[in-house]
């Protein structure tokens, strides 16, 4: 008895971590939903995500359960860090079936995805750039939506990731001392970024910066500016001294 107890546990466990699931023994796509559904509750997304694409497969594309199965499908995929598929096929449930109530969250995970793609802020922003644009496209599709205020709130954060971006750029030709360029960048943060924290600190740069060049008057202005609107970030009274100021 207690052999055939153990082979009964142990053959659950296969079913559950994918040493044997076969979702061509289905009878039916519904039953094979639920099937897929339960491993993906359990965490066995590897298994589930091939149940759920099974299902896509066997049902029109517009069928409320195959768009549940392909926006699970996606999660799945992004669970196991597939993020770019889980990018598309989060975008085509919000283009293949805009009215279903999965619709809106399935864009801002499509959203989601791609900005996991964007591993480092000073990398390629490319993906970033995506993601941003996928919030702003929810935000704009589905105005009234709850997750129209989860996109504004994940835009805001985005923002702080490009000042991030743009100061370290910046940093990088400070340290080489090719301090136009750095000015570039350490502006751009200001202007685009003004509200991130990373304004305050690409001001202090760019007084640094004016510095090393001998541009009093630029370097005049931008404590001037500092201390009127960053009077709290580090290193002010050091890089622009009350006794300096006019």
């Amino acid at each position: 008895m207690r052999r055939l107890m153990l082979l009964a546990g142990w053959g659950s466990v296969a079913l559950g971590c994918g040493g044997g699931f076969r979702p061509g023994r289905y009878a039916s796509p519904q039953e094979l939903f639920a099937v897929s559904q339960t491993m993906y509750r359990r965490g066995n997304c590897r298994d589930a995500e091939l149940g759920f694409r099974r299902v896509t497969t066997q049902l029109p594309v517009r069928d409320s359960l195959a768009v549940r199965a392909r926006f699970l499908m996606a999660e799945c995929q992004f669970a196991q860090s597939m993020f770019l598929e889980a990018a598309r096929q989060f975008r085509r449930v919000a283009d293949e079936a805009p009215n279903h109530h999965l619709a809106p969250r399935a864009l801002l995970r499509s959203g989601d995805s791609q900005l996991q793609l964007w591993k480092r802020a000073e990398l390629d922003p490319t993906y970033g750039e995506a993601a941003r644009v996928t919030y702003q496209e929810v935000m704009a599709r589905y105005p009234r939506s709850e997750v129209s205020s989860r996109a504004g709130v994940k835009l805001a954060g985005l923002g702080e990731r490009f000042a991030e971006k743009d100061y370290k750029n910046g940093l990088y030709y400070f340290r080489f001392r090719a301090y136009l360029s750095a000015i570039l960048y350490f502006k751009a943060v200001v202007t685009d970024h003004g509200a991130t924290p990373y304004a305050g600190l690409a001001l202090i740069k760019l007084v640094e910066s004016y510095d090393r060049l001998g541009f009093e008057e630029e370097e005049r202005e931008t404590c001037e500016n500092l201390r009127r609107f960053y009077p709290t970030t580090d290193r002010l009274d050091d890089v622009c001294p009350e006794s300096a100021m006019p």
